[in-house]
């Protein structure tokens, strides 16, 4: 009697760790797809190739500056446009309420150090990374970029705009590897979840709306500037 319940509570125990390894490997699995299928279009401000577009992801602003994270992925778009990998500047975030601008801030920034008004595009509704980069396609029509984030963010930026149709390099910002950058990693196990959700079935993002000629105009004054 005592053997077999020995026998059954081994079983149980067994069972348990198969179950938690499995999950493990299941959850691991949108991260390997992230990995495998964008780790090559990770490079550089000198060695990623000139693209029309830099689509830079918001990343939090605070009493109407943006966020230390969020001013080195301006300050990444910046390097991109003086070496004129870039010719125009897509800045997409939140806008979901009347005190929280997170285009209008990345927007002033940029300007404010040099980027004409004109070569910078704000979306207002880019309220997580499927939604930026399916409006950047199919609002602004943008079919090749730079993408610019953190470094941790980049390959599910690559993968989720591959799947909205933009052909893009990402170029990411370093950081001290804080408590921010480890909860930013940890954070990417489930996004990349939902990533390969979002790259198999294309939802619509929380808001569409009408196209924008912004990018478009953005791009025609920088060729009728050469």
């Amino acid at each position: 009697m005592r053997v077999s319940g020995l026998l059954r509570g081994r079983r149980r125990q067994r069972r348990v760790f198969q179950a938690v390894v499995l999950g493990t490997l299941l959850a691991l699995v949108p991260s390997g797809w992230e990995f495998l299928a964008e780790s090559s279009r990770i490079r550089t401000v000198a060695d990623v190739p000139s693209e029309p577009v830099a689509v830079v992801f918001g990343a939090g602003v605070e009493n109407g500056e943006p966020s230390a994270y969020l001013a080195h992925r301006l300050d990444t778009a910046l390097a991109l446009y003086r070496a004129d990998k870039v010719r125009a500047i897509l800045v997409t975030g939140d806008n979901s309420t009347p005190n929280y601008n997170e285009p209008g801030v990345m927007y002033s920034y940029l300007v404010d150090h040099g980027v004409p008004a004109d070569r910078v595009v704000r979306d207002y509704a880019g309220f997580n990374t499927w939604d930026s980069c399916t409006r950047a396609h199919r609002i602004f029509g943008v079919d090749h970029a730079v993408l610019v984030s953190q470094d941790y963010h980049v390959r599910r930026a690559l993968a989720l705009c591959r799947a909205a149709g933009i052909d893009s390099y990402a170029v990411g910002a370093a950081e001290p590897h804080d408590a921010t950058w480890y909860a930013g990693t940890v954070r990417e196990l489930p996004g990349a979840g939902k990533a390969m959700l979002s790259a198999a079935f294309h939802p619509d993002p929380t808001l569409l709306g009408p196209t924008d000629p912004g990018v478009a105009e953005a791009l025609a004054d920088a060729a009728g500037r050469r």
